[in-house]
């Protein structure tokens, strides 16, 4: 067996509660929390939600569609290793304040049904908050099949998020059709 392997997959500490402290010390662990919004004692999923619906509508106005699918790409990729690094240094695999996934899953979702009004986005929002929470189907496969630390937790954090998302997505797309 590789040491190396063992020794970055395995959490750093004991399992601990995040701080403002513990967000500031670490890039991983600043993006991971939503910028603060996974700190909140209560629904910290639901609070990273609203930051990423707030933060959208703040971006959309100055970036272009390419610019927004490249953003949202971009916090997929560097929030899986955020999530990695933050699950491992927290010691759970994957903590309920550990908001990025709700952030980047969102921003996808904003940005395929726009333009939506705000009725529509409060849908969205709705509706994957309601996939997020109750994770059946290809969330709760997500969820169960990429637990741990290392590459593989971090990235089934993003993963059981993103299936939300096409969840929501594909009730959209029903809607709109019917």
């Amino acid at each position: 067996m590789n040491p190396f392997a063992q020794a970055s997959t395995a959490p750093l500490s004991p399992p601990r509660r995040p701080s403002a402290r513990f967000m500031l010390a670490h890039p991983a662990h600043c993006i991971a929390l939503g910028f603060g919004s996974g700190l909140s004692p209560v629904a910290p999923g639901t609070a990273g939600t609203l930051w990423a619906w707030l933060a959208f509508v703040v971006m959309a106005p100055w970036l272009t569609a390419l610019q927004m699918g490249l953003l949202i790409a971009a916090s997929l990729l560097v929030g899986s290793w955020a999530c990695t690094v933050t699950a491992r240094n927290m010691g759970v695999a994957d903590p309920g304040s550990i908001v990025w996934d709700e952030v980047a899953a969102f921003w996808l979702i904003l940005w395929l049904v726009t333009p939506a009004g705000f009725w529509g986005q409060l849908a969205a929002f709705v509706l994957f908050r309601f996939f997020d929470a109750v994770k059946f189907g290809p969330t709760a496969w997500a969820d169960r099949h990429f637990k741990g630390f290392g590459w593989r937790g971090g990235f089934g954090i993003m993963l059981d998020d993103i299936a939300a998302a096409f969840c929501t997505l594909l009730v959209i797309a029903a809607w709109r059709f019917w």
